[in-house]
């Protein structure tokens, strides 16, 4: 009786399909671009000593834009409730381009805006004294949210951003995306917010919301 052959098993060459696989590995890390988050591009103040006491500074209340969030994410701009941030920029740069009581510095900081600045600003007695003395106050709560924040605080930024940009003939994106990293931007820079520091005062979160 014939013995039957037994049939001999293949053996897959597994060497080629490591080779392939990494040279896509490759291939995507070459070709793949890794986003980076910058995240709030703002200098902080330097730690305080706890063995000396704060400064203590004294505002004209007029002279401070109060914006309060509660845990509910409404707002009281000016003691005004909203419950949308819409139209904050353009409330913000009238604050900050007002001179209701200018000394005799800020009338030469006026006289040098460009006339499209002049014909904005104001001079309303309840407001701030002039660009130099205005500040944006921001107060949130532990229920605020991060993304409602990050919009008030970038919609500050964008008012004195519209301010130093057309001072030099920018606009706001334009003069935002500044790197400073060049003669000629860094000038712009310098130009735009001479005589006005973009005071903004992010004060302590309440904790009366969230948990």
């Amino acid at each position: 009786m014939a013995r039957k052959k037994s049939r001999e098993v293949t053996e897959v060459n597994a060497g080629s399909m490591a080779d392939i696989a990494f040279l896509l590995l490759i291939f995507f890390l070459v070709t793949t671009t890794i986003a980076s988050d910058k995240g709030i591009l703002n200098i902080l103040p330097p730690k305080l000593d706890p063995n000396i006491p704060p400064p203590d500074i004294k505002k004209n209340e007029r002279n401070i834009f109060n914006i309060l969030i509660n845990a509910n994410d409404d707002l009281l701009v000016e003691g005004e409730y909203r419950r949308s941030p819409e139209g904050l920029d353009s409330e913000i740069k009238d604050f900050i381009l007002n001179f209701g009581a200018p000394d005799e510095e800020a009338l030469v900081l006026f006289n040098s805006l460009p006339a499209s600045l002049q014909a904005q600003a104001q001079r309303r007695p309840e407001s701030s004294d002039h660009p130099k003395e205005a500040v944006v106050s921001i107060k949130t709560d532990r229920g605020t949210s991060y993304e409602l924040y990050l919009e008030v605080f970038d919609l500050a930024k964008k008012a004195y951003f519209e301010v130093y940009g057309e001072r030099v003939g920018l606009g706001a994106d334009e003069y935002r995306a500044l790197t400073g990293n060049d003669e000629a931007s860094k000038l712009l820079q310098d130009r735009g917010k001479e005589g006005i520091p973009m005071a903004i005062s992010i004060a302590e979160p309440n904790k009366i919301g969230g948990n």
